[in-house]
């Protein structure tokens, strides 16, 4: 081919705005001798390049290899152009008509890159200023108000750009070309210091002092950060904790760690290279560890051997951490089933137990939890995708002629949107269980349907009646679609590694609406055909049951025996109860009187830690299971009998427990090596590829057990690893069922 002159049009969609994709190619066409230009558009990003043929090969063959930290290249398009014969390369301004359809990716929120942790700490207007970033890291998604991502479209918008910092944003050469939220101490946010309602007027650096101060006396505070407050405390204060979790209504449920570095966290928590991979990363998320003997107080995760630690992720955080000596408990700030606080007036009325306030005059537009995330068997796992990772984009095999939305289930929400070849996943929205989660619900939708001009062709909700989402859904007046819970489960796995046709499914969680009517949690699918469940419990007092795993332990005993035999036995389960309570609640077992059938593998954790003696009440979701998993000894390899009956699966925990002594170490242990046996069991029997979904796959000690064991067996199996494994993959596997079912 001759070296003559040529022009090449590429149309690139992707994660490429705000993330110095426009400053790469304008280098890489400089370092080619190339002319041309590049624009934002509202569905990624146009360019232009003319020169030598040879050049523009070289340029494309450096396009994927040095994309800057934050891009990603979805799909690239380009043609061949008439010559213009320009005389430069330039950067325009993005493309802004409003009536195109919008399909520009969101970026997430990104932690503070190494780069900025320098500025900060050297003389300059970036000393010590809590909200310095660069294209490479900083806000996104939260100060976003629709795309294209620019400045005038976010809440930097109120703040004019110093000479200063105006000169490194137009120059293609500096790390902050075109960084929305650049600013200095001289032209942007401020920080503000509220004690007991009064701002106090003093130097940022003093502030951070005071609050260190503050904390180490016990005192909890609420601190900005990028998607919300958190509420922190010093994580070796016993009284500040147990008032915390007074003011919360949190019994037990754990709470996570900041610390100061990744020499910190390895001195309260074991730490293996993934899950050091996973703190230090740029998501910067919250990484469930095995915990080591320290002096952290008691009271952050009670009763368990795990504890939730994470890194600062914002300069601010790095700057007071300048300050601390110990970690800190920092948690979200928030009432119980309702989402994170995000304005300061809402921390006066919502949390008037917290005195002192560190504030910045940043608006936040879209709140937005931390991330959580473990480590199963060398695999990530997502337990929140949220903050660092969502909104996050899968991409579909082909476009979809349709808008789809997906809402998701009642607990754990999120919610999912088809727009044109990708599925975006919002970040964590939270239980639906108040008017105020419901209206975040609600914003986050809206948030969306602006980003991209969405106004859904389809909307794709759970079979479950009574969910406020299927009732919203309702009322839409748009084409509806319903789809099971527990197989949404497992298309949300199939979603994530691309995967079609039959599989053998697992879907284990704590409670969902079934396809008859009762409640599942225990299910297995062949394909999508429900082929084999767990024999139902009945939930003695409905709701009340799912609090407390004694009337779940209590049902299973009532299966197996008379009330005069339950009552002769030396378990703490009846002794919970007095012998009147236990009586009434025998005969509301014998009369089906509130007591819905539940074929749930999450109630036999719950009837497993009642029985041995391990928990009678829980306080927080998931607790019975965390409990469980504490008393794993992996010493034992033994399993429970049980039988499988016309696709009905009944594990003899009764038949145990009356004929050997218990203990709650064994009877545990044996329980989770019995669901890992049966797993094997069913999928040496079917023969198939094997999903894992569902709550209960979040069991760590399961998963690993289960993993090896197939394993062994040379059975291929799947769980997810990018997208949560719980409820919060629901909307995801209802856009996937519903595509590949109908």
């Amino acid at each position: 081919m001759m070296n003559l002159p040529l022009r090449k049009s590429f149309k690139i969609q992707g994660l490429v705005q705000g993330v110095g994709f426009r400053p790469f190619i304008y280098r890489l066409a400089l370092e080619y001798s190339l002319v041309g230009f590049i624009k934002n558009g509202m569905d990624g990003v146009e360019f232009e390049i003319e020169g030598l043929a040879k050049n523009i090969a070289s340029f494309e063959e450096q396009l994927y290899p040095q994309l800057p930290p934050l891009a990603r290249i979805d799909s690239l398009q380009t043609s061949y152009k008439q010559l213009l014969y320009e005389k430069s390369f330039e950067i325009k301004e993005s493309a802004n008509n409003l009536k195109i359809s919008k399909t520009a990716l969101i970026s997430p929120d990104i932690a503070t890159c190494h780069e900025c942790l320098e500025d900060i700490k050297k003389d300059g207007k970036y000393q010590n200023y809590f909200a310095t970033n660069c294209t490479n890291c900083g806000p996104r998604y939260s100060i976003i108000k629709t795309v294209p991502y620019d400045r005038k479209n976010s809440s930097m918008q109120k703040f004019v750009m110093c000479k200063s910092c105006h000169d490194e944003f137009i120059n293609p050469n500096n790390r902050r070309y075109h960084a929305q939220p650049i600013s200095c101490k001289n032209c942007g946010p401020q920080l503000k210091l509220i004690a007991k309602g009064v701002e106090l007027k003093i130097d940022d650096n003093a502030k951070f002092q005071k609050v260190a101060e503050l904390l180490k006396a016990g005192e909890l505070i609420a601190i900005k950060g990028i998607g919300g407050f958190h509420i922190v405390c010093d994580t070796t204060h016993d009284e500040a904790i147990v008032k915390l979790r007074t003011h919360k209504n949190r019994a037990t449920k754990p709470f996570a760690i900041m610390c100061k570095n990744l020499q910190q966290i390895k001195s309260y928590s074991h730490v293996n290279k993934k899950e050091e991979q996973l703190l230090t990363s740029k998501e910067a998320p919250i990484v469930i560890l095995k915990k080591k003997e320290s002096k952290i107080s008691q009271f952050i995760a009670p009763n368990i051997d795990r504890i939730g630690c994470f890194l600062p992720y914002t300069p601010l955080h790095h700057l007071l951490f300048e300050h601390l000596q110990n970690p800190i408990v920092a948690t979200s700030a928030n009432l119980g089933h309702e989402p994170v606080i995000t304005k300061v007036e809402n921390i006066f009325k919502k949390l008037p137990f917290i005195e002192y306030i560190l504030d910045f005059d940043r608006e936040i537009i879209n709140g937005v939890d931390d991330s959580l995330v473990q480590v199963v068997h060398g695999k990530t796992q997502v337990l929140r995708l949220a903050r660092g990772y969502a909104p996050k984009v899968l991409k579909l095999p082909t476009k979809s002629d349709k808008k789809i939305l997906a809402i998701g289930a009642n607990a754990k929400n999120s919610i999912a949107f088809v727009v044109q070849e990708s599925i975006i996943l919002s970040p964590h929205i939270g239980d639906l269980n108040s008017l105020e989660a419901f209206e975040f619900f609600e914003q986050t939708l809206e948030s969306f349907q602006r980003f991209y001009n969405f106004e859904p062709d389809v909307i794709i909700h759970d079979k479950h009646p009574t969910y406020m989402t299927t009732q919203w859904a309702k009322k839409q007046n748009k084409p509806l679609i319903a789809v099971g819970h527990h197989l949404a489960h497992i298309y949300a796995c199939k979603a994530e590694f691309g995967l079609y046709g039959d599989y053998l499914g697992f879907s284990f969680d704590g409670t969902g609406y079934g396809e008859d009517g009762t409640l599942w949690g225990g299910e297995i699918f062949v394909g999508n055909t429900r082929k084999y469940h767990f024999k139902p419990i009945k939930l003695l007092g409905g709701e009340k049951a799912i609090q407390e795993p004694r009337r779940v332990g209590l049902s299973l005993l009532f299966d197996a025996l008379s009330l005069e035999n339950v009552l002769k036995l030396d378990l703490q389960t009846i002794k919970s109860f007095s012998h009147e309570q236990i009586q009434i609640l025998h005969q509301s077992y014998l009369k089906n009187l509130n007591t819905p059938l539940s074929s749930s593998v999450g109630r036999i954790f719950d009837a497993v830690t009642s029985l041995s003696g391990v928990i009678q009440k829980t306080s927080y979701e998931g607790e019975s299971g965390l409990l469980c998993e504490s008393h794993y000894d992996t010493n034992i390899q033994e399993s429970l009998n049980y039988t499988l009956k016309d696709g009905i699966i009944d594990i003899k925990i009764v038949a145990y427990i009356l004929n050997n002594q218990n203990d709650k170490k064994k009877l545990n242990t044996l329980f989770i090596n019995t669901l890992a046996k049966i797993i094997l069991d069913i999928a040496k029997l079917e023969k198939m590829e094997v999903i894992l979904s569902g709550g209960v796959f979040q069991n760590k000690t399961l998963v690993e057990l289960t993993s090896k064991q197939l394993e062994a067996q040379n059975i291929k199996y799947y769980h997810q690893q990018e997208s949560a494994i719980n409820d919060g993959g629901i909307a995801l596997g209802q856009i996937r069922s519903a595509q590949e079912i109908s």
